[in-house]
């Protein structure tokens, strides 16, 4: 059996890691050069952990991981004012958690891949044709691949949803714009890493906020997020400048981060969204990840679920015995609800992650301070989490 995977990120990774240990032949097609080095850290948890550690990649996450002790409130003087303790939050997911930088997660990944799975980086899906045998696919070096499967694992603004779903599939009609934009860049300040040490410092503001993570290599992650009037607006052309301008007022060690912003071109910056689709599949053709059931940057989960909805396809792919329609219809039935419950959680979490007034701000400030108490801490918890998902019952 033979794959195409449109898409070089966290999930298409993932399902090229797990199709070739269940004996397909894999292709792997990225549109970018090479591999991003942008992004932001990310709190791993969840079934896409247990994903991992199936998977044998835990130690590498581990060693390429941080050791985060809060996620710290701070004014603009950079005082504390609130914060959520990270064993805390560790304890309630079982021990298993762990933050790293989306880039290294990718990485790890990349490392796993048996040689036989082709990467090929600067090329993209052009066109698609489903056959009865096959899916027929036009890519954009102008050569035609015959596979049993192609695979959308190509994010947020999927081309491939676009190709095969048609105007359905858009980012007009699947996308649930949540009412934020959202930044990510990396920076070099000494100062800044050393106010931060071993902390996620997020200032305590209403409608924008920034957050600073010190990294190893001596610099410094930011992550900016704040609240647009209106979600259809285009993003701006000039991605550092509406930065500096959005973010130009905060207090504490803003400025300084927003002095050593980077050019737009390295400066994550994108719309805060869900994918919605009615669909996941057409013909020979799946989505998998951001392409089809984004949660929101907001969430903290979509790598998680990036990783295991990854793993539940292939599984199902496996289990169908070269049947590909069963195998993506039962992977749709088992993952949907899933991946569902996560946006429904992701949705109820936003006046929760940026307060939209002062009244909210208060009301976040208060429940940090009793997060001590274990029924506090269990119910932060689960307004992040959602319900727990069992990945043995989502791949047998």
């Amino acid at each position: 059996m033979k794959a195409v995977i449109c898409g070089a990120g966290i999930a298409g990774l993932a399902l090229a890691h797990r199709l070739a240990a269940h004996g397909w032949q894999i292709e792997v097609v990225e549109h970018a050069p090479g591999p991003r080095e942008q992004g932001y850290m990310i709190d791993f948890f969840g079934v896409g952990y247990e994903a991992a550690e199936e998977m044998g990649l835990l130690p590498r996450l581990q060693e390429l991981g941080y050791l985060i002790s809060e996620a710290a409130f701070v004014d603009e003087r950079g005082h504390r004012r609130a914060g959520l303790n990270y064993a805390q939050f560790s304890e309630v997911a079982g021990g298993k958690l762990l933050s790293i930088m989306r880039p290294d997660l990718e990485l790890a990944l990349r490392e796993s891949l048996p040689a036989r799975v082709a990467l090929r980086y600067g090329l993209s899906v052009a066109a698609v044709a489903d056959e009865a045998d096959c899916v027929r696919i036009a890519l954009s070096d102008g050569s035609v691949r015959e596979a049993d499967l192609l695979v959308g694992a190509d994010g947020i603004h999927s081309t491939v949803r676009s190709l095969v779903f048609g105007q359905a599939g858009s980012d007009e009609h699947c996308l649930r714009r949540l009412g934020f934009h959202t930044a990510a860049f990396v920076f070099d300040d000494p100062q800044v890493r050393e106010q931060v040490a071993d902390r996620f410092c997020l200032t305590d503001t209403v409608g924008r906020q920034m957050g600073f993570y010190a990294l190893r290599n001596g610099k410094v992650a930011s992550f900016a997020v704040h609240r647009v009037d209106d979600p259809s607006a285009p993003l701006p052309q000039d991605t550092r400048s509406a930065v500096q301008q959005i973010y130009g007022s905060l207090g504490w060690v803003a400025p300084r981060a927003l002095a050593a912003c980077p050019p737009a071109e390295e400066i994550y910056y994108d719309h805060v969204a869900q994918t919605v689709l009615p669909r996941w599949s057409r013909g020979r053709t799946v989505l998998v990840g951001d392409a089809c059931y984004a949660v929101s940057l907001l969430a903290g989960q979509g790598a998680s679920l990036g990783i295991a909805g990854a793993h539940v396809l292939a599984a199902q792919l496996a289990a169908a015995d070269g049947d590909v329609r069963a195998g993506l219809e039962r992977y749709e039935q088992l993952w949907r609800p899933v991946a569902e419950e996560k946006q429904r959680v992701a949705l109820q979490g936003t006046r929760w992650f940026l307060p939209s007034s002062a009244a909210w701000l208060r009301l976040r400030r208060a429940a940090m301070r009793l997060s001590g108490l274990p029924w506090v801490n269990r119910l932060i918890a689960s307004t992040v989490t959602g319900k727990p998902a069992e990945l043995a019952e989502l791949t047998r």
